[in-house]
């Protein structure tokens, strides 16, 4: 038997996998599942390659386990699920998020396992108005495909799960001092390059989204493990930061920090919005759009989170917050604008904007 207490992570080479594995390596044995093909986990966790929809892939993960570091499990850590911002039905969340989860918890009915701990996402909740905040009693209310799968596998998990401790973790939108967040990259991306589109938005601008930084996501991962034996068989905690920042705060804040300018930003109607989104996603030549007209119905929806529980339970607070952390993001666009396009998927800079930008920091 190893010295060190076991810990297995799901999607481990992904965003929040990664440095979930190189903090836990410091008093775990960390074994990482993720898909052949995929970027490896970094080097503090065993690799082994796991197919999620595969009953024989995920039967042979956890023999791997059973035979290396035997059948007690301090924690699983559930990151892996499929994830698309199309909006298009797909049956991956069925396979991957939701049967996939099944498969996990069924083979680990045969080990001693001290937790199970899902990475869902606060979306699962209804939106709320300026003023208010959702904690785990808020009413569930997911409005499209991703979070309506996290709330089937948050159901799934508490039939199946036997005798496992299970946390349902709703969890924020995670970003870094890198951005590396889909929604606060392309409101980036359009400042940055001047677009029409920066300067209108389909919903009330002052209303928002909660965030948490990817350092103190990792933290709240680790204060769950190690207060496991201390929580209550069933447990749900929201992870987000307790302020809110409005589409309009994070608007200007962008374009006093890239252009070095105030941004006017306009209410449209939805209607005219899903007008023009639907003639860039389907006239040639009109540049992709990130906003799609699905988007467009949840523009006003306002999530700001009640995080007393989590601090309670768990003693834990964020140490960063968005507003300050939006200088970093657009420091690293400047200092690097390819690199930031990279890293943040959003294809490569034009040339014009990044001269604009450099000759206005």
């Amino acid at each position: 038997m190893p010295a060190k207490e076991s810990i297995l992570v799901t999607g481990s080479s992904g965003l929040i996998g990664s440095p979930t594995c190189v903090r836990f390596a410091r008093q775990f044995q960390v074994v990482g599942f993720d898909r052949d093909g995929w970027p490896y986990p970094p080097k503090e966790a065993e690799c082994v390659c796991v197919d999620l929809t595969s009953d024989r892939s995920v039967q042979h993960g956890l023999e791997r386990i059973r035979y290396a570091y035997g059948e007690q499990i301090a924690s699983v850590i559930h990151l892996a699920a499929y994830y698309d911002f199309s909006g298009e039905p797909s049956p991956n969340y069925e396979q991957i998020t939701v049967r996939g989860t099944e498969r996990l918890l069924r083979g680990l009915q045969g080990f001693q396992v001290e937790q199970f701990i899902f990475s869902s996402t606060m979306l699962v909740h209804a939106p709320c108005k300026p003023g208010e905040r959702i904690n785990e009693d808020w009413p569930l209310d997911p409005k499209w495909d991703y979070p309506k799968s996290k709330v089937q596998t948050e159901e799934l998990i508490r039939a199946e799960r036997g005798s496992i401790p299970v946390v349902l973790m709703r969890i924020a939108g995670v970003y870094d001092d890198r951005c590396h967040s889909i929604p606060l990259a392309h409101q980036i991306q359009r400042v940055y390059e001047r677009r029409l589109t920066s300067h209108v938005f389909p919903g009330s601008t002052s209303h928002g989204q909660a965030f948490v930084h990817l350092d103190d996501l990792i933290e709240a991962l680790w204060l769950t493990v190690q207060k496991r034996r201390g929580l209550p068989p069933e447990l749900v905690l929201l992870i987000g930061e307790d302020e809110t920042l409005s589409y309009d705060e994070i608007q200007h804040s962008f374009a006093r920090l890239i252009q070095g300018e105030s941004w006017e930003t306009k209410e449209i109607p939805k209607s005219l919005a899903k007008t023009g989104a639907w003639i860039q996603d389907k006239v040639p030549g009109v540049e992709e759009p990130f906003i799609k007209p699905w988007m467009i119905d949840l523009a006003d929806d306002h999530y700001a989170l009640d995080i007393t529980r989590a601090r309670t339970l768990l003693g834990w607070m964020p140490k960063h917050s968005l507003r300050e952390t939006l200088p970093k993001m657009v420091a690293a666009l400047k200092q690097d604008p390819v690199k930031f396009y990279k890293d943040n998927k959003l294809g490569e800079p034009p040339v014009n904007a990044a001269t604009e930008t450099r000759a206005n920091p």
